[in-house]
């Protein structure tokens, strides 16, 4: 039997009214009705089960049937900030961060990067994440935040007790994945990469360097691979 369909809401409390988005896609895409049961999620990290109680033109009545603690979230604070990518490669970087785990994702513009933010860039990639978060049974949806340079994308991760600086052009990494434990920022940039400035201004922020091996990654690639060996280091895949 399929699991119960997962849908986000605020508020929940014994009776739940689904509308808007989710409404829609719960009667016009699923095709749920009265009697089917459902798991309410309202991004705190619990999930409510629910039946449908009544359904109208434009929002469906639910009644909660009891709230359970999701054992799906990571327990470590893992934020992934990556540059700015072309086309919908920003998209994927999301929607595949959002399955391994990440807490939060902030996408920046540097030096090199050639693309811009555009009026609705930002709703694109939250529908992304909560799309993602859905589809591998997580209770909360990761923040996804737009930064207008790299400096302000690396200063919201001053509190992380580890800062890895993904970077191209050095030989060894500085950095020690199997040591790692506690709240990760991890940094990969955007098609051109970065400049040497900006690793250097990465390093006065605490960032260390970590070298992602010999051979040049695509930055969607990079932003996946970097995100997948720290989950495992952190102990998120045991």
């Amino acid at each position: 039997m399929a699991a119960p369909k997962r849908f986000f809401v605020q508020d929940i409390g014994e009776e739940v009214v689904l509308s808007g988005e989710e409404f829609r896609h719960a009667s016009q895409v699923l095709r749920l009705k009265t009697g089917d049961e459902v798991t309410l999620l309202d991004g705190s990290g619990a999930e409510y089960s629910a039946v449908i109680a009544a359904c109208s033109k434009r929002e469906m009545l639910l009644n909660v049937l009891n709230k359970t603690v999701s054992d799906k979230e990571p327990e470590t604070e893992v934020t992934l900030l990556f540059g700015a990518l072309k086309g919908d490669k920003s998209e994927l970087v999301v929607q595949k961060a959002v399955e391994l785990g990440v807490f939060r994702v902030g996408i920046f513009l540097s030096r090199f990067c050639s693309v811009s933010f555009g009026e609705n860039k930002l709703e694109r990639l939250e529908r992304v994440a909560r799309e993602a978060a859905k589809q591998c049974l997580r209770a909360r949806v990761p923040e996804i935040t737009l930064y207008p340079d790299l400096d302000s994308a690396l200063s919201s991760a001053q509190t992380c007790k580890n800062k890895l600086f993904a970077c191209e052009f050095l030989k060894t990494g500085e950095g020690d994945f199997t040591s790692l434990e506690g709240a990760t920022a991890l940094v990969v940039g955007s098609e051109g990469g970065f400049s040497r400035e900006e690793f250097e201004r990465a390093k006065e922020l605490g960032f260390t360097g970590v070298s992602l091996g010999k051979r040049i990654l695509r930055a969607e690639t990079a932003s996946i691979a970097l995100l997948s060996v720290a989950m495992h280091a952190l102990g998120e895949w045991r």
